[in-house]
């Protein structure tokens, strides 16, 4: 069982997930999963087909923004605005620990107009740290006047 962490009262994050992690995201309300794993980046990892199959079967959308560390801003960050954008209801996004989809959520949120110190916090109570990439959030924020 994964562990789903809550970023936001409408956003999760969590550590790799199995078809049968599902369930227990429709119990939460998951309207949308989004996949910030890389399609084999380790053996033991399940593949976003099946984990897509097993959303789409329960009435959930699913999306697939692939990232690594190298490639976590721009593009990336993005294409999590728009899926955040169109979810029809809370959000859980997963990578190999939860990390990624932690620190695509905050680039996502700055870019937005939230405040760094807000994400941060909100990712620290769920056990995330977004200091590597704090500079990027203060800089998307003084871009939008934050």
């Amino acid at each position: 069982m994964s562990d789903f962490r809550k970023l936001s009262e409408t956003m999760f994050a969590s550590p790799q997930i199995a078809a049968g992690d599902i369930a227990r995201a429709r119990e939460l309300g998951i309207a949308l999963v989004i996949n910030n794993r890389p399609e084999g980046e380790s053996d033991d990892q399940t593949p976003g087909a099946e984990i897509e199959a097993a959303a789409r079967a329960a009435g959930m959308d699913y999306v697939a923004i692939p990232v690594t560390m190298q490639t976590i801003a721009g593009s990336a960050a993005a294409a999590m605005v728009q899926a955040l954008g169109q979810a029809r209801g809370p959000v859980l996004a997963y990578c190999r620990s939860g990390t990624r989809s932690t620190l695509l959520w905050s680039l996502a949120q700055a870019s937005t107009g939230v405040d760094p110190d807000a994400i941060t916090a909100a990712a620290a109570a769920a056990g995330y740290d977004v200091a590597p990439i704090r500079p990027l959030l203060e800089g998307l924020a003084a871009r939008r006047g934050g």
